[in-house]
């Protein structure tokens, strides 16, 4: 049987194994309305028996040896490297990704086991001075099982990037993918674990709706929720995570700003731009979603921006096309809507504004005010809002404005005094002479105000904060004696 075959998980979830559950839900390529699959489809019974079987499983896993822990991450990085295409395949058709976008996202997950392996091995705690003759130190400890729920854009790594390093360090995962991408965002990443040998029960994917999640964040034996996703969904999730008291690190949603000074090179500006605004039709938390131009380049920045635009085609990617579909209707009603909305209020439409079925053409505005719902909301489509500023501290406060604090870019002639202008931004990332789209596994990621709140993902020090607990203890060679 070659790896991910079909015919092993067809209307089937994953419970510590391949599971027929009593529904199922249909799997549509987004490019085309084809039925490409059928997956099994959960209810909050079945998530409540993932959460058994994790529970039962999670304390003899974190009891092993830390490079046992490790050696399954690594046997995991490996078989990504090896099934890199298979996944990308996936991530094509059920995500509608460009096949670049496919790529970088399918190598940044193998990343992230690698990483997740490395974390295992890592200092878990510290030495504390005590004024009593005995040995004081903080360990970090896993919490137990770690509940995951994870959205369509980039369902592979926004899903893996709290799995490997919640399983590396101890603990157990049920995850909750969207439903719209349960295979490249849960299923494909079972196999992989289950290749590398990861024991039974610890890791298991539920597909469902939003009755599954709600009983993931309200099981008492899942302490922990790592949530990605809009900022609306966040504020249920941690609103009802924060009554059970329990710990909810939530990535949520964006309206990234990109200012261009200037002394820029014009030509690299504008590219930057249309990637950050027009990568995976916009459909990313980090897209950038407003773009603040100085006068004295404005013009020529909107005119390449409109150009580069008008070049990018929109269509299937299995074909491909360097951008694919909106992932369904209604995202795409929201989108035309907020442009439309801003048309009508003065902006000036420069490129795009027009769809073929789900196939959004790359857009640009300009004549934006602050106020235009274009440039005000999160849109999460391939859309360019340009907004000219005279004055940096403008500029400056334009971008704090937002209720969002995600990611920021400043592109400059002068990097060292852009980095100077960045500490005046409330913003969880800062790029300088970059667009607002980046991601690596090592990089603590995450945002401030209505972008998120909890742990930062990736890096050491994030997921030890995200994953585990802080015990102290002391050990002294004999029982301390009291006057009692």
């Amino acid at each position: 049987m070659t790896f991910f075959d079909q015919q092993q998980w067809t209307a089937r979830a994953y419970l510590g194994g391949w599971t027929e559950l009593n529904g199922t839900s249909t799997v549509t390529n987004p490019a085309t309305g084809e039925k490409i699959a059928e997956v099994g489809f959960g209810d909050p019974a079945d998530l409540a028996d993932a959460v058994v079987r994790a529970a039962a499983a999670q304390r003899a896993w974190a009891a092993r040896p830390a490079e046992d822990r490790a050696a399954v991450m690594r046997r995991a990085g490996r078989a990504l490297e090896a099934h890199t295409d298979v996944l990308a395949e996936w991530l094509v058709n059920e995500a509608g990704s460009g096949q670049g976008k496919a790529a970088f996202e399918a190598g940044l997950v193998a990343s992230e086991a690698h990483a997740a392996a490395a974390l295992a091995l890592m200092p878990y705690g510290q030495l504390l001075q005590s004024s009593r003759p005995r040995l004081s130190f903080s360990r970090r400890r896993p919490v137990g099982v770690v509940g995951v729920i994870s959205p369509f854009n980039f369902p592979a790594i926004l899903s893996s990037r709290s799995i490997f390093p919640a399983l590396a360090l101890g603990n157990a995962v049920v995850l909750k993918p969207d439903p719209r991408t349960s295979i490249s965002g849960g299923l494909f990443l079972a196999a992989i674990l289950e290749e590398a040998g990861l024991p039974e029960g610890l890791f298991s994917v539920i597909p469902g709706g939003a009755d599954v999640g709600a009983a993931l964040v309200d099981h008492p034996d899942v302490p922990v929720i790592s949530f990605t996703g809009s900022t609306a969904a966040g504020r249920v999730i941690g609103e009802r995570a924060g009554r059970l008291l329990k710990r909810a690190h939530l990535e949520l949603g964006g309206n990234n700003a990109m200012i261009v000074m200037p002394d820029v090179d014009i030509d690299a500006a504008a590219s930057a731009g249309a990637w950050g605004s027009f990568l995976h039709q916009g459909q990313i938390c980090m897209t950038t979603g407003r773009h603040l131009v100085h006068a004295d380049v404005h013009d020529e920045y909107v005119a390449l921006l409109a150009e580069k635009a008008t070049a990018l085609r929109a269509a299937d990617p299995a074909g491909g096309a360097p951008l694919g579909p909106i992932i369904d209707e209604r995202q795409l009603e929201k989108i035309a809507d907020l442009v439309d909305r801003t048309v009508q209020a003065g902006a000036t439409l420069r490129a795009g504004g027009t769809h073929e079925g789900l196939f959004y053409q790359p857009t640009v505005l300009t004549d934006v005010r602050p106020e235009h719902p274009a440039f005000a909301e999160e849109i999460f489509g391939p859309v360019a809002p340009v907004l000219r500023f005279e004055d940096v501290d403008e500029a400056i406060d334009l971008v704090n404005a937002s209720e969002y604090g995600l990611a920021t870019a400043i592109l400059s002639g002068d990097a060292f005094g852009a980095l100077e202008l960045g500490d005046r931004l409330d913003s969880g990332i800062l790029h300088v002479n970059d667009q607002t789209v980046d991601d690596e596994a090592q990089a603590p990621f995450g945002g401030t105000r209505a972008s998120g709140t909890g742990a930062r993902f990736g890096g050491h020090e994030a997921n030890l904060e995200a994953f585990t607990e802080t015990q102290w203890t002391t050990v002294q060679s004999s029982i301390q004696r009291y006057p009692f």
